[in-house]
C-alpha cells in the first residue's frame, strides 16, 4: 500500500494505511510524489526534534509555501537559531497564566454556543459550536473585533485548500486579505496599543528583530492558519468518540474529574494535524533506511499516534482512563505548538459544558463532511442531535 495525500473524500479512514505502514512499510518511499513517509513514533519523534537534520525552513508541506503561494516567511518556517528568537517574542503570550486568563471569557461564550446547540435540538455541530470557540479564542488573542471574525473562517478554508495543492490561486488570494487586514491593524496598534499578542509584537521598534511589519504578519498568519481549522478538528473529533464509545462517556458524566484525562485522549485519537513535512539537509539514516539529503519528509503524527510500540496493544480504542507520557499532536521539541495549552483549555470547557447542558448528545459521523486537505483532518459538517433520554453503556 502506498501513501497518497488525503483529501475530503479519503479522510474517513486513513487508518487501514497507518496500520500497513506501521506493521510493514515504516520508512516509506513515495517516488511519483518525491517525499518519504515515517510512521513510528519513534522515530516521527526524533525527527521532529532534530531540526538540525530535518529543516522546517523549505516549507511545512509538499511544496516550499514560501515559493508557491507567496507567504511571508514566518515562525512555524524557520529553524534554530533564528526560530528561537523569534519564538522568545510571542511565547510570553502563551504562559499557563496567560491562558488560565482566558477562561472566563472563553467559558461564557462556549455557553452561548452549547445553549444554541441545545435549543436548535438538530444541525451542524462545527457551524454551531466546533469552528466558533477557536475562531473566538483566535481572536482574542489578536485583538479581532467581532464584527470582523468571520473572515477568518474563508481565509483558514483557502490557505488549507493550497496545503492539498493545486489550490494557490485561492490561497494567494486570502493572503493578501489577510496580510492588507492585519497590516491596518498593526498600525492601529501602534498607535494605540491593546491587550493582546498584536499590540505586544507592535510596540517593538520595527528595526529591531520580529517588529518589522512582514514578521508580525507571519505570526498573524501563523495563528490564523493554524489556530483555527486544528482545534475544530479536535473538537468535532472529540464529539464523535464520545458518540461511538458510550461507556467511556458515561465515565465522564459519573466523574468529570476526568475530563482533563479525556482531552488528552482524543488529542491522541484525534491528531488534527496528521502530519507536516521536513527536508534533509544531509544524508540520515532512518530504521535502516538512508534519506537522501534533501529529502522531503512527512512526518505522520496521526500514525505515530496510533503505534502499539508507544501506546500498548490497545492503541486504537478510546479509553478515558489511559496514562499519555507523550504525543505527537502538538509535535514536539523546538516547534512545539506554542496553542497547545489554548487548545486544551478550549477541549476542557467545551466539554465540560457540552457534556452538562447536553448529556446525551450524538454525531452521525458516517453524514459529516470532510474539509479538503492534505494535512488536517477535520469536519467541514457534522450532523448532531441534542438527544433526550439516557446513555447506555
Amino acid at each position: 500500500m502506498r501513501y497518497r495525500p488525503f483529501g475530503r473524500d479519503t479522510w474517513r479512514d486513513p487508518y487501514t494505511l497507518y496500520r500497513y505502514l506501521l506493521e510493514h512499510d515504516p520508512v516509506q518511499h513515495v517516488p511519483d510524489g518525491g517525499y518519504w513517509v515515517l510512521s513510528r513514533f519513534a522515530d516521527v519523534f526524533r525527527a521532529a526534534r532534530d531540526t538540525t537534520t530535518f529543516s522546517s525552513a523549505q516549507g511545512l508541506t509538499f511544496q516550499n509555501e514560501i515559493e508557491a503561494i507567496g507567504l511571508l516567511p514566518n515562525l512555524v518556517m524557520m529553524d534554530p537559531p533564528q526560530h528561537t528568537t523569534y519564538r522568545r517574542l510571542v511565547a510570553r503570550g502563551f504562559t499557563p497564566r496567560q491562558v488560565g486568563g482566558l477562561e472566563p471569557a472563553l467559558r461564557r461564550f462556549v455557553r452561548g454556543c452549547v445553549e444554541r446547540v441545545v435549543d436548535a435540538g438538530t444541525g451542524d455541530l462545527v457551524a454551531l459550536l466546533a469552528r466558533p470557540v477557536p475562531c473566538f479564542v483566535v481572536a482574542q488573542y489578536l485583538g479581532v473585533p467581532e464584527a470582523d471574525r468571520d473572515r477568518f473562517e474563508g481565509w483558514t478554508e483557502a490557505l488549507v485548500q493550497a496545503g492539498a495543492g493545486g489550490h494557490e490561486g485561492g490561497a494567494t488570494g486570502a493572503l493578501a486579505a489577510l496580510y492588507e487586514y492585519f497590516t491596518d491593524q498593526i498600525e492601529a496598534r501602534r498607535r494605540a496599543p491593546q491587550d493582546d499578542v498584536l499590540s505586544d509584537l507592535a510596540r517593538l521598534d520595527p528595526g529591531d528583530v520580529g517588529g518589522a511589519t512582514e514578521d508580525i504578519l507571519g505570526y498573524a498568519f501563523v495563528m490564523v492558519a493554524g489556530g483555527n481549522d486544528t482545534a475544530t478538528g479536535l473538537l468535532a473529533g472529540a464529539a464523535e468518540l464520545l458518540t461511538r464509545h458510550p461507556d467511556q462517556r458515561r465515565r465522564l458524566l459519573d466523574d468529570p474529574s476526568r475530563i482533563p484525562d479525556a482531552v488528552e485522549e482524543c488529542l491522541r485519537l484525534v491528531s488534527p494535524v496528521q502530519g507536516l513535512c521536513r527536508v534533509t539537509t544531509r544524508d540520515t539514516a532512518v530504521g535502516g533506511v538512508t534519506l537522501p539529503a534533501g529529502s522531503r519528509v512527512l512526518l505522520c503524527y496521526g500514525a505515530a499516534n496510533r503505534d502499539p510500540r508507544e501506546f500498548g496493544p490497545t492503541v486504537d480504542g478510546f479509553d478515558v482512563t489511559r496514562r499519555i507520557e507523550r504525543t505527537l499532536t502538538f509535535g514536539s521539541g523546538a516547534h512545539f505548538c506554542l496553542g497547545a495549552a489554548a487548545t486544551r483549555l478550549q477541549a476542557r470547557v467545551v466539554l465540560e459544558e457540552l457534556l452538562q447542558a447536553a448529556p446525551h448528545f450524538t454525531v452521525e459521523a458516517d453524514a459529516g463532511v470532510f474539509a479538503d486537505g492534505a494535512f488536517t483532518r477535520r469536519y467541514a459538517s457534522l450532523p448532531y442531535e441534542a438527544g433526550v433520554g439516557g446513555v447506555s453503556g
